[in-house]
């Protein structure tokens, strides 16, 4: 009888545990282990183990509990003896067990940050030695190849799998209401009809496809994406450490404008749509994204929206949907169909300055065009904002803050800038009620004002050359602030407006 390679192994009593193949007797398997499982080794953590399955001759697969649903368990090697090769190109059964969720760049990270210790390499050595191996050329090209083309519905589990896995969602018909999202919809409106476009194009180096339109009774809807490619959010997210699970907590409020401003999959686009040489009045619209880093935290939207226009999953997208009435009270023929696209502008953060007196001057310089400019502080006062705008009688509000009047020489044009203050205003806080006063319980409130929001700009006068008196409010306190410190914030349009014949 010819021994198998993995009686070869088996003979060489190595010692497991250092390459993540664990010897485990006695060990039980998970709910999903699958059905007919030979197990060979253990990884140590997380109940990973690595199997034979009845009917798939030696390939090896790899068993994660600690997966999400529908990810649990995945071909690894054809047979044992690609397997050990795999493990004498990565030193681990970690990196193997782990390709599947990664791209190259990420495998090819793992390995550099995790070479192998002093014990592998006699594990290792002993494998290439006693077997007569050698490392697997190109081993996450032949893992992910390998999972491209396994037939995952042949796996069979036991059968209280489903005891332990919830179900996984159906992904709903496709149709798309002019009330309604990327998978539903409000009332008893009848879905739309598409009319497929697939018209691409490229708009200041991105590509760019509104793949279809939808005549609904209402009005049109209207779908656009863009296209992003891995590398550039790999980038965008290494950058910023948002892969290592960050909340975004840590980072201070200019961060988190560069971060907007950054983000590869954000959609700052405003549609305009031209129905037959007359444009169509906006009524709403609704976005989201794919990103290909975290495919099994997208949700079902996004799926849906992938799925139905066959957009690749390894690439990102930022997806939007518009929806515009139409101008009759019927649906009008369609004879030309023509969109305007703008870029809404972005938020650039801009230097810090505190002033204190009328006739003080602020000299900054915009960051991109290097433009100087020159604030002049007109009127500086400390300010009350009456208590009876607020009507919660458990609830007590700040209400001191410094209103703020300027110009700028040269006069910036309208929404070029805003100034804020850099501080939040206080929260507001819990009344300790009187003898006759209830008191509330899970009561949430927040501060809106109207003129007085956080950072609020107005222009309350124009002055031609001499410049636009404008004002701008600090945060709330509930006691004055002797200091405030303001952040000029730039607002700016990186690219030019573009027109599009659909129709």
């Amino acid at each position: 009888m010819m021994v198998t390679m993995y009686e070869k192994y088996l003979k060489l009593n190595i010692e497991g545990s250092h390459i993540g193949l664990e010897y485990g007797v006695g060990k039980n398997n998970y709910f999903c282990t699958p059905k007919g499982a030979s197990v060979i080794g253990w990884a140590g953590v997380d109940g990973i183990h690595f199997c034979f399955v009845r009917g798939f001759g030696e390939m090896v697969f790899a068993v994660s509990p600690m997966n999400t649903p529908g990810n649990y368990v995945h071909p690894l090697a054809q047979n044992f003896k690609d397997f050990l090769r795999l493990l004498l190109a990565c030193g681990h059964t970690a990196a193997l067990e782990q390709a599947w969720r990664w791209d190259q760049a990420q495998f090819d990270g793992f390995l550099g940050e995790n070479a192998p210790t002093a014990e592998q390499s006699v594990a290792l050595d002993i494998i290439r030695e006693k077997l007569s191996l050698t490392p697997m050329d190109r081993p996450f090209t032949y893992i992910k190849g390998l999972q491209a083309g396994f037939d995952y519905r042949r796996i069979k589990y036991a059968e209280d799998y489903d005891d332990f896995v919830p179900a996984e969602p159906q992904m709903p018909e496709w149709k798309v209401y002019f009330d309604g999202n990327f998978c539903g919809h409000h009332g008893r409106e009848r879905a739309g009809k598409e009319i497929p476009l697939n018209r691409k194009f490229v708009w200041e180096d991105e590509a760019w496809n509104i793949p279809a339109v939808y005549t609904c009774s209402k009005g049109l809807v209207i779908d656009f994406y863009l296209k992003v490619p891995l590398e550039r959010i790999r980038a965008f997210m290494d950058k910023w450490k948002l892969l290592d699970g960050s909340d975004g907590t840590d980072f201070t409020d200019e961060q988190r404008m560069q971060i907007d401003a950054e983000n590869p999959l954000a959609f700052n686009m405003n549609p305009k749509a031209v129905l037959n040489g007359t444009g169509l009045l906006s009524s709403h619209g609704c976005g989201l994204s794919w990103n290909p880093c975290f495919p099994e935290g997208n949700g079902l939207e996004a799926q849906c929206v992938v799925q139905h226009y066959g957009l690749d999953p390894d690439q990102g997208y930022a997806i939007w949907r518009s929806a515009f009435l139409w101008k009759t009270h019927r649906k009008p023929q369609i004879k030309t169909l023509r969109v305007i696209l703008a870029q809404d502008p972005i938020a650039i953060s801009g230097p810090h300055f505190q002033v204190s007196l009328p006739g003080e001057q602020i000299e900054f310089t915009h960051p991109s065009t290097g433009q100087k400019y020159t604030l002049t502080v007109e009127g500086y006062e400390r300010r009350e904002f009456s208590a009876r705008h607020f009507n919660v009688p458990t609830q007590e509000f700040p209400e001191h803050y410094t209103m703020l009047s300027y110009t700028i020489l040269p006069a910036p044009p309208d929404g070029f800038l805003t100034i804020t203050d850099c501080a939040p205003s206080d929260r507001p806080r819990q009344k300790h009620p009187g003898p006759n006063v209830l008191q509330a319980t899970n009561e949430v409130c927040s501060i809106g004002i109207i003129g007085i929001p956080r950072g609020a700009t107005s222009t309350a006068s124009g002055g031609g050359n001499e410049g636009k008196l404008q004002a701008a409010c600090s945060a709330l306190h509930f006691e004055p602030v002797d200091a405030v410190e303001w952040r000029i914030v730039f607002h700016e349009k990186r690219c030019e407006d573009i027109g599009l014949e659909l129709i």
